[in-house]
């Protein structure tokens, strides 16, 4: 199995507050191909995650820990 890159580019810089939540999403995706490597399985669960509100209240939180970074490698994109 090839490494998973799990910052792409190596960089948590954007231009804007959207690119840094789109790369949030990205890497709260890359963790869980990271986590669990196995597509078929992966896919077998979004059925149970994508009925469970806990479970996607978990996903927006991951997201969210992701963006804080991000937001904050960003220097919260102050000029």
């Amino acid at each position: 199995m090839d490494p998973i890159t799990l910052v792409p580019n190596n960089s948590l810089l954007t231009a804007t507050p959207e690119e840094g939540r789109q790369l949030a999403v990205t890497m709260s995706r890359l963790v869980v191909k990271a986590t669990q490597p196995d597509a078929q399985k992966r896919e077998q669960m979004r059925e149970v995650y994508a009925n469970d509100a806990m479970m996607l209240l978990a996903v927006t939180h991951t997201v969210a820990l992701e963006f804080a970074t991000i937001a904050a490698a960003n220097n919260y994109w102050k000029k």
